[in-house]
C-alpha cells in the first residue's frame, strides 16, 4: 500500500497562487471545462489537505488547516464589496467556486460540530430551559476569571506583541460587522429592529469619522501599522479565519439564523472582558488614548449591545421557535468554542513574533 506524502507549506502556498490566478480568470468555469489541468495543483492540494484535517482523527495538519481556511476565506470574502478593483468580483457566482467551498464546508463543519455535545443541546427540552441555559452562559461570561493567556497579555505581552495582536485583529475590525448585515433583510419585527440598531452603532449612525473601524484604524495609524483591510492576511492564523468563515456560513444560510444570532449574543456579552484584557496592555505600556480607544468604546457599546442580544434577541427567539430554540445555544457555545481557540492561537503568535522579526 502506498504511502502518501502530506504537501509542505510551500507547497499548499504554491496552490493557493494557482487559485488566486483562477479567481480572476474570465470565464473561470467555461475555462476550466476546457482546460482542467489549469487547477491541478490546486485540487491535488484541496484533495490532500481534507485528508490531513477534517478526514483524519486528531486535530490534524497545521498547513492544512491553514491552506483550506484561507482558500474558504477567499471565496468568501466575495460577498462583500471591498471598494477595489471590479475584476476581482469577476466569479463571484461561478459554480466552480461554490463546488470547492461546498467541498471544503461539508467536511469542516462535520469536523467543527464533533467536536460540540449536539446531543445534549438538543436534549434541552423547554423553552424555559433554553433561556436559563442562555442566562446561566452570559453571567459566566461576563467577567471570566483571568487565564493564564489573559495574564501574558496584561502583564507581559511587549509592544511589538500589541502591534502584532492589532495586526491580527485588523482582519476583522477594519471591516466591523459587515457579516451582521447579510442577515438584516426580510420580515419586520422587534428583533430585526434590535439588530440594526446593533449595526447602526458599529457603523457610528452612518458618519465614518464615528464608526468602529475608524477608531481601529486610528489605533494602527498611531502605531506605525497599515490600515488597508487584510494588509498582514498572512500573519493571520487559521483559527481566527476558521471563525470569519464559520460566520459567513451561518449569515450565507437563513436556516443558521438561530444559531448565528447565539453566536454574535455570546460575542457581544464576552467582548468586554478581552477588551479590558487589551485596554490593560496598553495602559501598562504607557500608549496614547489614540493607540487604545477603540477598546474602550466597544468595552462601554458592547456590554449594551450584550444586553440586547439577549433582551431582545436571543430570548424572543426562544419563544418564536420553541422547538428549535436549542439552536441558539448551540450558536452560543459554538462561538465561544471557535473563539477560545483563535484566541490561544492568537497568543501563541505573538509569543512566536515578539522572539523574532517584527513588524
Amino acid at each position: 500500500m502506498q504511502t502518501t506524502i502530506a504537501p509542505t507549506a510551500n507547497a499548499y502556498a504554491s496552490a493557493e497562487e494557482q487559485f488566486v490566478t483562477l479567481l480572476e480568470l474570465e470565464n473561470l468555469d467555461q475555462q476550466l471545462r476546457a482546460q482542467p489541468h489549469l487547477a491541478d495543483e490546486f485540487e491535488a492540494a484541496i484533495e490532500q489537505a481534507l485528508t490531513a484535517t477534517y478526514l483524519t482523527e486528531g486535530q490534524g495538519d497545521e498547513a492544512a488547516h491553514r491552506f483550506l481556511q484561507r482558500v474558504l476565506y477567499r471565496i468568501n470574502r466575495l460577498k462583500l464589496f471591498w471598494y477595489d478593483d471590479l475584476r476581482h468580483y469577476t466569479n463571484e457566482r461561478s459554480p466552480y467556486l461554490m463546488q470547492v467551498r461546498e467541498r471544503i464546508e461539508t467536511p469542516w463543519q462535520q469536523w467543527e460540530l464533533a467536536q460540540m455535545d449536539v446531543a445534549a443541546l438538543k436534549a434541552i427540552a423547554s423553552p424555559e430551559k433554553v433561556k436559563q441555559a442562555l442566562r446561566d452562559r452570559a453571567a459566566a461570561d461576563l467577567d471570566p476569571a483571568l487565564t493564564e493567556d489573559s495574564r501574558y497579555m496584561r502583564e507581559e505581552m511587549p509592544l511589538e506583541g500589541y502591534r502584532h495582536l492589532l495586526a491580527i485583529a485588523s482582519f476583522d475590525g477594519l471591516v466591523e460587522a459587515s457579516r451582521l448585515s447579510r442577515i438584516l433583510g426580510g420580515a419586520a419585527n422587534e428583533i430585526q429592529c434590535t439588530l440594526v440598531r446593533v449595526l447602526m452603532e458599529e457603523y457610528g449612525g452612518g458618519r465614518l469619522a464615528r464608526k468602529h473601524s475608524t477608531f481601529f484604524a486610528q489605533m494602527m495609524e498611531e502605531l506605525n501599522l497599515h490600515t488597508e483591510p487584510e494588509a498582514y492576511f498572512d500573519i493571520v492564523p487559521w483559527q481566527v479565519l476558521a471563525g470569519i468563515n464559520h460566520n459567513f456560513l451561518l449569515t450565507e444560510c437563513k436556516r443558521h439564523f438561530l444559531r448565528y444570532n447565539g453566536g454574535l449574543a455570546y460575542f457581544e456579552v464576552a467582548g468586554p472582558a478581552a477588551y479590558r484584557n487589551y485596554l490593560a496592555a496598553a495602559e501598562r505600556l504607557n500608549l496614547s488614548k489614540t493607540a487604545s480607544g477603540y477598546w474602550d468604546l466597544h468595552i462601554r457599546e458592547d456590554e449594551r449591545h450584550g444586553r440586547w442580544m439577549m433582551d431582545d434577541v436571543t430570548l424572543p427567539l426562544v419563544d418564536r421557535y420553541p422547538q428549535d430554540a436549542w439552536e441558539i445555544v448551540l450558536g452560543y457555545d459554538q462561538e465561544k468554542q471557535l473563539g477560545d481557540r483563535a484566541s490561544a492561537a492568537v497568543v501563541r503568535s505573538i509569543r512566536a513574533a515578539t522572539s523574532g522579526q517584527s513588524l
